[in-house]
């Protein structure tokens, strides 16, 4: 994303292996003469806009490779585990020796505190610690039902664009004071962020909320339905296109039913507000 607005991007990777995200196939680009390159398409996708040099910083000649790149550079960003870095010369405090206005993001699984500090994260772990796989995914009890993961690295992406707010607030703040920042950011915090209205919807009820398929849990009708040539996705988002829907499907009369003429009243009346749209819309021999 830094790239993409313009900054001049260098990553640093370990010498011969590189960036753990390069094996992440297949696939594999195709090199010139049609054979497989050693880049897969996962690390292609998060490296777009970069360069990149390989430093081995177990090395004193890696480290002061790096602290030269930081007294150049505006931003440094690192996802090591926590402390890591330390090791090498190259904490925060060492490179705001050489670049005193230097911002510098550190990208961990659970922050640079906390009882779970030291270990490492992946985006699916964190998608199920934190809450998402409980919301995702089929009711337990319908077929396929149980835990899932979003289809991307969500947590993954989420965690970078939380990264880059920051660093961008810490630009903007830089310009005005002259002065750097250390920024903190946790997989597992962004997770619990960006449970949004799940999260708030268990603190205003108490109810802890559950996976439901497709169905949204606090507007209606918004669902996948079966048809005979495939799916259709319904979303109707307040009451005037609730009413608009149901003059499309020849049922104006539903608009005005007390069980579904306000939003609140369809959450709370869904399945026979489904019954009626399936048949309507869809044919009574097809399931919602």
């Amino acid at each position: 994303i830094l790239a993409d607005l313009g900054a001049d991007v260098i990553k640093v990777e370990r010498p011969e292996v590189g960036d753990d995200t390069r094996s992440w196939g297949p696939p594999f680009l195709k090199a010139s003469d049609g054979s497989a390159s050693k880049e897969s398409g996962y690390f292609l996708s998060v490296n777009r806009g970069k360069r990149s040099v390989a430093v081995d910083l177990a090395t004193p000649e890696g480290q002061a490779t790096v602290r030269a790149l930081a007294a150049q550079c505006d931003v440094v960003l690192e996802n090591f585990k926590a402390g890591a870095l330390k090791r090498y010369g190259l904490a925060y405090d060492d490179l705001k020796a050489v670049r005193p206005d230097l911002i510098y993001c550190s990208i961990t699984g659970f922050g640079q505190d906390g009882p779970k500090s030291e270990n490492a994260a992946y985006d699916f772990m964190i998608q199920a610690m934190g809450g998402l796989m409980s919301v995702t995914g089929e009711r337990d009890d319908e077929p396929g039902g149980g835990p899932q993961k979003v289809g991307v690295p969500i947590v993954d992406i989420m965690t970078g664009m939380y990264a880059t707010v920051g660093i961008l607030a810490a630009l903007a703040r830089r310009n005005e004071t002259g002065v750097g920042e250390y920024i903190d950011v946790a997989m597992l915090d962004v997770q619990v962020a960006f449970l949004a209205n799940q999260a708030m919807n268990y603190l205003v009820s108490g109810k802890t909320p559950a996976r439901n398929g497709n169905k949204h849990p606090n507007i209606q009708p918004q669902d996948v339905f079966k048809c005979r040539d495939g799916f259709l996705v319904l979303a109707v988002g307040n009451d005037g296109q609730f009413r608009k829907f149901c003059e499309v499907i020849a049922r104006p009369d539903l608009a005005d039913d007390e069980r579904f003429a306000t939003n609140a009243q369809r959450v709370r009346n869904l399945p026979p507000l489904l019954a009626i749209i399936r048949e309507a819309l869809l044919g009574d021999d097809l399931d919602v």
